[in-house]
């Protein structure tokens, strides 16, 4: 063989191996963006459906939910989807509040800051006190993240920004707790962690949001119930409380309780014992 042939034969062989590494290389992008694409769908289609089994859990526990699953879904995911993650105001959260209204009645609702097992504990085993998650919206949401992006209709459930303010699982939760916070009327219930040494956090929801909410006459006193260990540090001489005291509506009474959480969680399992009778 020349060599004139050999080196086109060598050209031809070196040009079908860099086809061949090209179709490769092609074909293993497309497997990429096929996985991706059907995983980012899965993770969507999960949290609809989560969401759904959720809100359809919640109204077979024989508790209102107003309009359909599906339709709250609908109007839930407006809020955030092809937005920047981190320009979610509590606002865009209304058309969700006004399609599923929290409905209290006076002298059961009950909020809390730092106590949330211990109330949730309690709330799901009497019926006497609500919280928000006790709610539709909050029972259906209570523990998941979710995101949208701008550009993008997909919801998304990780790389969900969490530092920014205004991300969409903070100002839901912020949006929630001041429209559970404009319903209440009556004795109103916090319940705050007496193993801090501050209490009342004045920049968290329940003090820089759902305090505001609160006016007299709808709203006749608010009852602290200050939940203690064996080595709590704090009790209801404490300064923060009684900056939450003045803090208060003019003509809201208050209250405040020490009560370990060893007592609130026997009243809770005693189905006989009257929930007045728990602080």
């Amino acid at each position: 063989m020349e060599r004139g042939e050999v080196r086109s034969l060598e050209k031809r062989r070196r040009r079908r191996g860099l086809t061949m590494a090209a179709i490769l290389a092609v074909l293993l992008l497309l497997i990429i963006a096929i996985i991706l694409g059907v995983t980012l769908t899965r993770n969507e289609d999960e949290f609809e459906r989560m969401f759904i089994a959720r809100c359809r859990m919640f109204r077979g526990l024989g508790k209102p939910s107003g309009d359909n699953c599906q339709s709250i879904w609908d109007v839930f995911q407006q809020a955030y989807v092809n937005r920047d993650p981190c320009e979610v105001p509590p606002e865009a959260y209304d058309g969700v509040i006004a399609a599923v209204p929290f409905n209290s009645t006076c002298n059961t609702t009950v909020f809390w800051s730092e106590t949330k097992a211990v109330v949730h504990d309690f709330t799901e085993k009497k019926d006497c006190f609500k919280t928000a998650e006790d709610f539709l919206l909050g029972s259906v949401l209570d523990g998941l993240v979710w995101c949208g992006k701008k550009g993008s209709n997909e919801t998304f459930t990780t790389d969900c920004p969490e530092q920014c303010q205004k991300n969409p699982v903070r100002s839901f939760w912020k949006r929630v707790s001041v429209a559970f916070g404009g319903t209440a009327c009556g004795n109103v219930t916090v319940m705050l962690n007496g193993s801090l040494p501050t209490p009342f956090n004045e920049a968290s929801m329940f003090g820089s949001d759902v305090l505001k909410t609160f006016t007299s006459p709808k709203v006749k006193q608010l009852n602290v119930v200050l939940v203690t260990q064996e080595n709590s540090v704090t009790n209801c001489t404490n300064e923060s409380l009684e900056k939450l005291k003045m803090k208060l509506n003019k003509g809201i009474g208050y209250r405040c309780s020490e009560v370990s959480q060893s007592k609130i969680e026997w009243c809770a399992s005693a189905p006989e014992k009257p929930c007045s009778l728990c602080w």
